[in-house]
């Protein structure tokens, strides 16, 4: 019974990332971007950007050394809702003074899509490509590291990607506040 429960231990340990998923168990990088199961274990590594974790985030965003790009995703009003349904849109707290940019993230993006993700890290860098950006959304979100990614393709040289996104900035108990996505023009 004890070797039972031992073993049982050892497989949550090895299969659950909220309770220490190592690195052996972390999926290699795709060559491309992540197109499906956006929200599953992610790599440790991005070839290009920096990896950092909570407390280099923290000491970043403290400093002001940095711009944040949030890529989760917005979740829009359904369609076909009735006319007199209620629809209240879910809040999205986040690092104080990030930019939001959702569905920047998504493996394939369309033109629009795209655009969308230059402007906004154009306003972000102040249009300067050397400037450190961190990318960031919630623990094993393929999202940032599509976002990341796709911004070291378009040449941003000082890619940081923080895994653990607001999951990790909520549990070191660092504030957050309210968030609207950046508006699309």
């Amino acid at each position: 019974m004890r070797r039972g429960a031992l073993s049982l231990l050892a497989f949550v340990f090895a299969v659950s990332p909220a309770m220490g998923e190592t690195k052996a168990a972390r999926p290699q990088e795709p060559e491309g971007y992540r197109m499906e199961a956006f929200r599953a274990p992610v790599p440790a590594t991005l070839k290009g950007a920096t990896v950092i974790d909570t407390a280099t985030a923290f000491e970043m965003w403290r400093a002001k050394s940095a711009a944040f790009i949030d890529a989760l995703p917005h979740a829009p009003k359904p369609d076909g809702l009735p006319g007199n349904a209620v629809w209240r849109e879910q809040p999205r707290f986040d690092i104080p003074g990030g930019l939001w940019l959702p569905d920047t993230g998504f493996g394939a993006l369309s033109g629009a899509t795209q655009r969308y993700f230059e402007k906004g890290l154009e306003k972000a860098t102040a249009a300067d490509r050397n400037k450190p950006v961190v990318f960031y959304c919630l623990r094993d979100c393929w999202m940032s590291w599509n976002a990341a990614k796709r911004a070291l393709n378009l040449g941003y040289a000082k890619i940081y990607w923080y895994p653990e996104g607001t999951d990790g900035w909520v549990a070191a108990k660092h504030p957050l506040e309210e968030k609207k996505p950046e508006p699309r023009e």
